[in-house]
């Protein structure tokens, strides 16, 4: 089960040097994770501000 952003994501970009597996990247509205990557550690929810990452 991957961890999703949600639409409370503020673009910050604090998620993605996080993640141990390259799996956020910036998207066109905001930063998004790839399911197929995501290795469920919750490392980008952990370094959310405003916790806009939630497990699926």
């Amino acid at each position: 089960m991957a961890y999703v952003i949600s639409d409370s994501c503020i673009n910050c970009g604090a998620c993605a040097g996080t993640c141990p597996v390259g799996a956020i990247a910036e998207g066109d509205s905001q930063y998004v994770i790839d399911a197929g990557s995501c290795i469920d550690c919750g490392s980008c929810a952990d370094g959310c501000p405003v916790g806009a990452i939630a497990a699926e």
